[in-house]
């Protein structure tokens, strides 16, 4: 918890890296969520969610749905375990499409490293790998001058490749965003 937030701190305390000609990224999402599974494998609490997306294919120059899925942005984040739960770094590809100047859906894909369960315990999901793959599907409506409300939901799990357990991680939040 402490390296995320001591990361995105100084990427935030560096205004030449926000305000640069040449962002070093596009857009900060911070937010909670929950988890939203059910029996033995839910788990307890409020996830903080800090999030640094990065616009290395040119997202931003397209228009039209089909160039904006011809150029994702990269995602990097953290889902901050309370309560004794996981904690989930992760990263991948995001893939944007406007619907009109306020809405847009979003698709994630990539893989996340977490501090959670892998095998049998009576607290929590089962996950059987410390690398996961994690995809997210979101909506979100543009505010003003920059600012964003995005609804998510985030799946991790192993995917059943691993032996063991994959019972993996649902969550779902609210997060605010700032697009630069």
């Amino acid at each position: 918890m402490c390296t995320s937030t001591v990361v995105i701190g100084a990427l935030l305390a560096s205004s030449k890296l926000v305000h640069a000609e040449d962002r070093f990224f596009n857009e900060l999402r911070f937010g909670a969520s929950t988890s939203i599974q059910s029996g033995r494998s839910r788990e307890d609490g409020v996830f903080p969610e800090v999030v640094a997306l990065f616009d290395p294919f040119g997202f931003e120059q397209v228009t039209g749905w089909k160039q904006q899925l011809l150029h994702p942005r990269l995602h990097a984040g953290s889902s901050i375990g309370t309560f004794g739960e996981a904690t989930q770094f992760y990263g991948g590809l995001t893939w944007t499409v406007d619907l009109g100047e306020k809405l847009f859906v979003e698709a994630g894909f990539g893989g996340a490293v977490h501090t959670g369960n892998l095998d049998e315990d009576d607290n929590g999901p089962d996950l059987g790998s410390r690398l996961l793959f994690r995809e997210y599907l979101a909506a979100g409506i543009n505010l003003q001058d920059g600012w964003r409300l995005v609804a998510q939901v985030a799946h991790a799990s192993n995917a059943s490749i691993c032996d063991g357990p994959n019972e993996g991680m649902t969550r779902a939040g609210v997060l605010v965003a700032y697009k630069f």
